[in-house]
């Protein structure tokens, strides 16, 4: 297999015990040079992983999303660990496709895509890509113009709907004339009578809500007043979703043309379930390539922050349900674990019971919004990623490759180094760990940092993020 060279190049660590006992995987087989201090210079490195490339890019631009990584990642990832030119297509998986990354790229490169995603919001824009190529620009445009029909009728013959129920906010999350449209928009979008073209509409309009709200990301979603912006009584609803519209039809037809380079047309398939049940909807050693970002240990809240689009698309009616999706999420959430009584290790590792024991030292005083809680936070999502490895094993083909992009975290001024421990976790169930690429030396994160409730004693950790390339025996 040829790898391509690359624009840059980046440093894959030996395979060492560390002084918490936690295994480090060796270099890549194709590094050029090994210095002594086990620092590899590669041949062929990853491309940047960061997500804010796609906001430019084709379908990918459809969803602002903070987390997942670059379309060129993938792509290289593809380059590494697949034929360039198969004689079928391989079957790629992600287990946490957020709004479909890997997908799209997938489809783009001639294979069959699946991807798991439990929130309903991503998932909705997962899927509305992966349909885009089987919708005609003349139908996209009909319903277009239906649309903006609709939204100019009087008020009294708007067909418009009411506003959810049970949502709420600490400021009135559409100012009065701007809800009047939202709610006259969402008429027209749930009377639509073709689901795909229903999809478009809903992706369209969940994409600039925010922005037309009292509300705004930054990137955790916030007032308006208290991120200095002024509230907005009025806002554009109609002009914006057209907009956003006449992106993603332009878009598809991009996309169609991609696809119709294949004799057959590629799949996208989006399953709404955990990952980790699923050898209930996929048959073991079925996949050829696993390229993924599990959610990383900051305890960045997708569930709240998609929580505006969850009530008012209608897929949540009550808070229970927002309570659900929480305990579906993978790793759980702080707020979601820190009252427990201690959460156990389901698995033996003297090294990252030392780390959780150091963070339960930090802050007892504070309880469980001391190192108590964010220990149960820890322990709660190394058990998951444990469960992670099992299945992702179980799926994959004989030597068949996995790469996971994961993100160090610094939890009680503790620095945890997802990386190795996710290494050493793959190792316990027959996945060879190839090497891990250090793909960004520098991420923002903040907030896991200086966080009052978050931190403990000041530490020169730097949060970076690593490719962890895996093979199954």
């Amino acid at each position: 297999m040829q790898y391509p060279a690359s624009k840059r190049r980046f440093r894959a660590l030996k395979l060492k015990e560390t002084s918490q006992g936690i295994l480090i995987p060796p270099p890549d087989p194709l590094a050029a040079e090994t210095h002594p201090n086990g620092v590899a210079k590669l041949n062929g490195g990853f491309a940047d992983s960061a997500f804010s490339d796609n906001k430019q890019r084709p379908i990918h631009r459809w969803v602002p999303w903070i987390a997942g990584f670059s379309a060129e990642f993938v792509r290289d990832s593809f380059a590494r660990c697949l034929p360039a030119n198969p004689a079928s297509s391989a079957v790629v998986l992600d287990p946490f496709c957020g709004v479909g990354t890997t997908l799209i790229e997938a489809m783009r490169c001639g294979h069959d895509a699946i991807g798991f995603e439990v929130n309903p919001y991503p998932a909705l824009a997962a899927r509305a890509k992966c349909e885009a190529a089987a919708l005609s620009p003349s139908q996209v445009n009909t319903f277009i113009r239906k649309f903006e029909e609709h939204m100019l009728r009087p008020a009294g013959d708007a067909g418009s709907v009411a506003p959810p129920e049970h949502f709420r906010s600490r400021i009135p999350f559409f100012g009065p004339h701007a809800q009047a449209k939202v709610l006259k928009a969402l008429g027209f979008i749930r009377r639509l009578p073709v689901p795909p073209i229903q999809d478009l509409f809903s992706i369209a309009f969940g994409s600039v809500m925010v922005n037309l709200s009292n509300y705004s990301y930054e990137p955790s979603l916030g007032t308006r007043p208290a991120a200095g912006k002024p509230t907005q009584d009025d806002a554009p609803v109609a002009e914006s979703i057209v907009t956003k519209l006449l992106a993603i039809k332009s878009d598809a037809a991009w996309f169609r043309e991609e696809l119709g380079r294949f004799a057959r047309r590629p799949q996208g398939r989006v399953i709404p379930d955990n990952f980790l049940n699923a050898l209930a909807h996929l048959r073991p050693a079925s996949v050829d390539l696993l390229v993924t970002s599990p959610p990383y240990l900051n305890n960045y809240h997708y569930v709240r922050n998609t929580r505006p689009q969850l009530f008012w698309l209608g897929f949540v009616s009550e808070p229970g349900e927002l309570k659900r999706l929480e305990n579906q999420n993978f790793g759980k959430y702080w707020q979601t674990v820190r009252d427990l009584e201690m959460v156990p290790l389901d698995f033996d590792h003297p090294g990252l019971e030392k780390l959780l024991a150091e963070i339960r030292r930090v802050g007892v005083e504070r309880g469980s919004y001391g190192g108590r809680g964010w220990a149960n936070y820890a322990a709660s999502y190394f058990n998951d990623t444990n469960r992670f490895c099992r299945v992702a094993s179980q799926l994959l083909k004989p030597q068949a490759r996995a790469i996971v992009v994961v993100g160090n975290s610094i939890l009680q001024g503790v620095e945890i180094p997802i990386d190795n421990i996710l290494a050493d976790l793959a190792s316990r169930h027959g996945l060879t760990v190839e090497s891990i690429h250090i793909v960004r030396q520098k991420r923002v994160g903040a907030s896991i940092v200086a966080s009052s409730v978050r931190q403990g004693a000041r530490t020169t950790a730097r949060l970076y993020e690593s490719a962890v390339v895996l093979r199954r025996a």
